[in-house]
């Protein structure tokens, strides 16, 4: 079942939160994560989109719930991607640790993950999941619809 929810917010911060609406989900289709930093343009529209068709999703804000070398590799293998392919190579944590000059090998690689457990910031973004084990990193509409056809099928 997929439910809607209203929050309100009194003046005293207390929060009520009611249901709109419930209708059945089909079976066929597979919950989503997607991996945000909420200041992030490309993770906003991503989010947009998934709104807008109706998807069934999870948020993980990383930098807050950031994710252990374990999940990193886990996404990375589902991504068929390395870690060096999800960094973002231009923030000032990249520039501090030296990653441009590090090497993009097997012998690095758990170097890599270490970095980005430790310095989530580096984690190329938006980050979407599937529960049938997909994975891709959504930076463009076209990833999003992507995500979601898959999702669908």
């Amino acid at each position: 079942m997929r439910n809607w929810h209203s929050v309100t917010v009194d003046e005293d911060g207390a929060a009520e939160v009611s249901r709109i609406r419930t209708e059945a989900m089909p079976s066929t289709v597979f919950r989503m994560e997607i991996w945000i930093n909420p200041a992030c343009s490309k993770c906003r529209s991503a989010i947009s989109l998934l709104d807008a068709e109706g998807a069934e999703y999870t948020v993980r804000r990383y930098l807050e719930d950031v994710p252990s070398a374990d999940e990193i590799r886990a996404v990375l293998d589902r991504l068929n991607l390395e870690p060096w392919d999800i960094t973002r190579t231009g923030e000032e944590a990249a520039e501090e640790l030296g990653l441009k000059e590090w090497a993009r090998d097997e012998s690095t690689r758990d170097r890599w993950i270490t970095a980005l457990a430790e310095h989530p910031k580096l984690i190329q973004r938006p980050i979407i999941t599937a529960d049938d084990g997909t994975a891709l990193v959504a930076r463009s509409e076209e990833a999003v619809r992507e995500a979601l056809a898959h999702n669908r099928s």
